[in-house]
């Protein structure tokens, strides 16, 4: 499995600090918005999350190499109903603008899901 990590966080981590800093810098110095959940919060939602899927999407290509498409779809659906889960307080909070809230949350949630995606297909390929 360490093989197969090396080349995925010589990717990950790099892809993850590009994102963190070109939304920081538009969240902070071009809107000036205020949002509810800082971009740090959201960026360890999404690394925290991305980098255990991976994890676990190793482990079963490596112990159950046909079922890793599955696994990957579960991990996606957990990976929903922890997003709803994470932005649950804001929603009953009565944010003024929970639309730039989400967006901010979420574009980023796409650009982790397409990465993940990516990675998940080289690791099913591998058979």
């Amino acid at each position: 499995m360490k093989a197969k990590l090396t080349p995925f966080l010589k990717i990950f981590i790099p892809f993850s600090i590009l994102l963190f800093v070109i939304q920081f810098s538009i969240v902070n110095y071009l809107l000036e918005i205020e949002f509810y959940y800082s971009t740090i919060a959201v960026y360890a939602f999404h690394v925290t999350a991305t980098f255990l899927i991976y994890l676990f999407l190793a482990f079963v290509q490596k112990s159950f190499s046909d079922k890793t498409g599955f696994a990957f779809m579960a991990c996606s659906l957990l990976k929903m109903l922890a997003a709803v889960l994470f932005l649950l307080p804001m929603m009953l909070n009565d944010v003024p603008n929970p639309f730039q809230d989400m967006i901010a949350f979420f574009i980023p949630y796409f650009l982790f899901l397409i990465f993940e995606t990516i990675y998940a297909v080289k690791l099913i390929n591998i058979n």
